[in-house]
């Protein structure tokens, strides 16, 4: 099976939290992990909000972008992907940063993983094109 998976399930590998241990089964399930690029960043900036709320030191920040970037993870290139996730973004009135796993989703013939409470709403109340997994559920 494929799985995109999205910031909130990438923050959880590398910052212990709430779900940590659902998402590392997630990743030692053998199956096939990919995300658009964008998560890089979307990490980056998280982990910069645990660090200025001081949650987490610039050194464990630092450690733990580390530490995704080494992971193994197949990260796509989120251009090819635009398009659909602007279109998807104005049917749902949703960010297109969201919309971008669900697009990736779609090309890939995949199953988004969440941990995104928002993103779960919005799979559940609206018609979306791909299926959408709670991480709580895995």
């Amino acid at each position: 099976m494929t799985w995109v998976i999205d910031a909130s399930i990438a923050v959880k590998w590398v910052i212990p939290e709430v779900l940590s241990e659902r998402a590392d089964l997630l990743r030692a399930g053998g199956d096939d992990l990919i995300a658009p690029d964008l998560l890089l960043v979307e990490v980056a900036n998280a982990l910069w909000k645990k660090t200025s709320r001081r949650e987490i030191s610039p050194a464990e920040a630092d450690a733990a972008f580390g530490l995704l970037q080494h992971s193994g993870l197949d990260l796509r290139p989120t251009a090819p992907v635009l398009t659909p996730a602007l279109q998807l973004a104005r049917r749902l009135a949703h960010p297109v940063y969201d919309c971008v796993y669900l697009a990736l989703a779609a090309q890939e013939r995949a199953t988004l993983v969440t941990a995104d409470r928002r993103l779960l709403r919005l799979a559940s109340n609206r018609r979306v094109p791909v299926p959408v997994i709670d991480l709580r559920t895995i």
